[in-house]
């Protein structure tokens, strides 16, 4: 894997000429050894390309950087492993490869970004911490990033809660941004993760935050926005998650704060108007802890291949072709369970060919 980590460090080079590499010669132990004559052939490398991949062969202390990983326990995963959460290889820009401290949000459980202004008011930090308590304490992931404000009072509302919570870093999981937050910092690596696409050991630069927006939508089933100007790096996540087919809401605040112009612009868009944390959970389906229950319930009465495809749907509709790549059926026999599911009546077909999990 040392080698895989070696590709995905090579910098002035883009991941998708990353991806090309891998996929043209299937491991990155082959790629560190190609001979050069051979590297400048690829009719998708220029010759900078080419250069960048030779200069990172001699200067990429490879045996100290992957043990340096190991010390700090920072486990890497390129977008090919299994480990690779499914979500973000939906993204037009998918990051190559994620470094993560903790864990990674689990596939099956619902998650809600909470994001917003780092400097916050009151009100705003107050509701920050009331959602991030009460979602947290129904089963729901919350993704944010760690950053000052609305995204630290919502990852510790979800901690408070006994929730599990994520940080996406503009810089690398060994870095903790803002220092302040090292208390926040820790306990989520004790109850969740960090996670980046940066390289360990990279500052937090103001390019790399934009970038990391897209990760925390693309983590996200829904996005919520607690407080925002009207010009705000929340207000690109709110598009990134649009762009990406995610529900957004906002929270209303006073028509004179600046910092509820980027709310109130976001609902006269049609976003969702977050009334109160009981009210978002309604809206969502996702009622109390007993659905839970009742959940495992029928799994347990379920055929093997039907518990597969009933686990994969949510509350949102979910296609034919995203379900097969999800459950790793055929198409006939999904859709022969898809029906099976139906006669029981623990799933409903919202539109053709999407469904929704109603029990």
């Amino acid at each position: 894997m040392k080698y895989e980590y070696w590709l995905a460090a090579i910098p002035n080079l883009s991941d998708c000429k990353k991806r090309l590499l891998r996929e043209e010669y299937k491991e990155g132990r082959t790629v560190y050894y190609i001979e050069e004559m051979r590297l400048r052939l690829l009719a998708f490398l220029e010759d900078k390309d080419a250069g960048a991949i030779l200069k990172a062969k001699r200067e990429i202390k490879l045996d100290k950087e992957w043990e340096r990983l190991e010390k700090q326990n920072i486990r890497f995963i390129p977008y090919f492993s299994e480990e690779y959460p499914k979500k973000l290889l939906q993204l037009a820009d998918p990051p190559y490869a994620l470094y993560v401290k903790g864990r990674l949000p689990r596939e099956a459980a619902f998650c809600a970004a909470i994001v917003g202004a780092r400097k916050c008011t009151p009100y705003g930090e107050e509701m920050a911490l009331d959602y991030g308590k009460c979602l947290a304490e129904h089963g729901i992931q919350i993704i944010s990033g760690m950053a000052r404000g609305i995204d630290g009072a919502g990852q510790r509302g979800a901690l408070n809660g006994g929730g599990a919570t994520f940080g996406v870093l503009g810089c690398g999981v060994d870095i903790c941004y803002p220092r302040e937050h090292i208390g926040l910092y820790m306990d989520i690596q004790e109850n969740g993760g960090v996670l980046s696409e940066q390289l360990p050991g990279r500052p937090p630069l103001p390019m790399y935050f934009p970038m990391r927006n897209r990760i925390i939508s693309g983590l996200a089933d829904v996005v919520l926005v607690m407080e925002a100007r009207e010009r705000s790096g929340s207000l690109i996540t709110a598009d990134q998650a649009l762009e990406q087919g995610k529900d957004v809401y906002a929270l209303p605040g006073p028509v004179t704060s600046q910092l509820s112009q980027g709310c109130h612009f976001l609902i006269r868009q049609g976003a969702g108007i977050l009334i109160s944390p009981d009210d978002l959970l309604k809206e969502l389906e996702i009622h109390t802890k007993e659905l839970k229950q009742k959940t495992g319930k029928i799994e347990k009465t379920l055929e093997n291949d039907e518990n597969v495809v009933y686990s994969c749907l949510g509350f949102f509709p979910k296609g034919i072709s995203q379900l097969i790549e999800e459950t790793e059926l055929s198409a006939p026999v999904l859709i022969q369970r898809l029906i099976s599911l139906e006669l029981k009546g623990c799933i409903r077909e919202v539109s053709k060919n999407y469904y929704i999990r109603v029990r």
